[in-house]
């Protein structure tokens, strides 16, 4: 049995941690597009607010009063059932009103259970059917290259969604091409739509798969701010070889009855009552 890191060790106990308020606030931003659709993936919406916090925060750059830019970094959300995070950031940003947000998966509405490209400003590509996002962050590292362009391109996915070979298709392109501009995130919560992901498909040892791939592999705590931060700030884009970022999250982060349980990867239905019940909760993380 493979012995955790201490960065895993320490992941494990996050949900230990106090949400700060700006983790809350995004957090209730998914709920209000929990409770305009009634329905959504909260478990897989929760576990990357961090990542993409920081990635929105202090990293990419864009223009949501010109969302094709075409210097822009790009990041697409390959694990799209997830979109109520990526919702969040763009509300927060002002790509969408936030009252957009109460129309979640609602008819006439562009927030769809995953995000469309060409319909939701800021979304990159169409995501949902599991696999293909790394293949086409990969195109767009090679078109920023092609193009000499300063553009980078961050890419979530899900540690479920890894088992695709199609991933690791676009891995071993990726390794081959030197992509330095192309940063591989997986959202590793253990826990896919049915079970965890140790009883589906084990998937360690993780960062020694991608670095077989040629990818500079890191571990970090996926709820940590200052050390996504740091590591974000810190890797080299310009080099010759692209990054794999294993962020060991908690499923359903900051709603301690969701975490860590697989029954909370999606909802059909929920009462205003859950839904309050999870904004409730999200006031004493």
């Amino acid at each position: 049995m493979r012995q955790d890191s201490p960065i895993r060790q320490a992941a494990r106990q996050a949900e230990a941690r106090p949400l700060d308020n700006r983790s809350k606030h995004l957090r209730r931003l998914v709920v209000e597009g929990l409770l305009g659709g009634g329905r959504g993936h909260i478990g897989s919406s929760m576990s990357p607010i961090e990542i993409l916090r920081v990635l929105y925060d202090e990293v990419m750059r864009f223009d949501p009063a010109n969302p094709k830019w075409p210097d822009r970094d790009r990041f697409i959300l390959s694990k799209g059932h997830g979109c109520l995070a990526q919702y969040a950031l763009l509300a927060d940003k002002a790509f969408i009103g936030r009252e957009t947000l109460a129309t979640f998966c609602k008819r006439e509405s562009i927030l769809g259970g995953h995000p469309e490209a060409g319909k939701v400003p800021g979304v990159e590509a169409s995501t949902g059917a599991l696999g293909h996002g790394l293949s086409i962050g990969l195109g767009m590292a090679l078109a920023a290259r092609i193009q000499q362009r300063p553009s980078r391109v961050f890419v979530v996915m899900g540690d479920g969604e890894i088992n695709e070979g199609s991933v690791w298709e676009a891995a071993m392109s990726a390794g081959k091409h030197k992509l330095g501009n192309l940063v591989a995130i997986v959202d590793y919560n253990k826990i896919q739509s049915y079970a965890f992901t140790d009883e589906v498909q084990p998937l360690d040892p993780l960062p020694e798969k991608w670095a077989a791939f040629g990818f500079d592999a890191i571990e970090v705590d996926g709820h940590d701010v200052e050390a996504l931060s740091a590591l974000f700030r810190g890797l080299r884009y310009d080099g010759d070889r692209p990054t794999a970022i294993i962020a060991h999250t908690v499923k359903g982060r900051g709603v301690p009855f969701a975490e860590h349980q697989p029954s909370w990867h999606h909802k059909n239905k929920f009462t205003d009552d859950e839904v309050r019940a999870i904004a409730a909760a999200l006031e004493d993380a």
